[in-house]
């Protein structure tokens, strides 16, 4: 993580050293955005937390794959595609999750399934998309969610 911070660092360094007006024009544009999205995000990190805090670790370790991997993924690819969470949010409570013994192959499915799948987000998408698509566009979204899950399974070595 510290090589993107020192990457980061530099590239703003270089930027700055490039144009001065442009450079300080959008760190502070990108202030404003942070203060803007940081009340959001300090509230779902809460929430996330306190739910996390009264499930204990061992059914969350048993729900989500350390003893079934197929059902692991499963539930996690159904609450992944019922939950609305922008990604932010998502891929912290991932690092929660895996440190609490969540397998990569289980965070994959939920985080694919919560970025293409959209069950919540149906009504607006019928809207503009029309059922057909919207239903087509969710239905594939699920199954390459599986596809990414079972790769990620495979490459890490977490299918036997």
């Amino acid at each position: 993580m510290y090589y993107l911070y020192i990457v980061t660092g530099l590239t703003l360094l270089i930027s700055f050293i490039g144009d001065r007006g442009k450079t300080s024009k959008a760190v502070k544009i990108a202030f404003k955005k942070l203060v803007k999205i940081l009340p959001a995000f300090v509230t779902m990190l809460i929430l996330v937390s306190i739910v996390l805090f009264f499930i204990p670790d061992k059914m969350i370790s048993n729900y989500l794959g350390n003893n079934d991997k197929f059902i692991g993924v499963i539930l996690a690819s159904f609450f992944g595609s019922i939950t609305l969470m922008p990604g932010f949010i998502a891929f912290p409570l991932c690092g929660i999750l895996l440190k609490k013994g969540v397998s990569y192959m289980v965070l994959s499915a939920f985080t694919t399934t919560l970025m293409m799948v959209g069950i919540l987000t149906y009504p607006i998408e019928k809207e503009y998309f029309g059922v057909k698509v919207t239903i087509v566009r969710n239905v594939i979204g699920f199954f390459i969610a599986l596809i990414v899950a079972l790769s990620i399974g495979f490459f890490f070595g977490e299918l036997s």
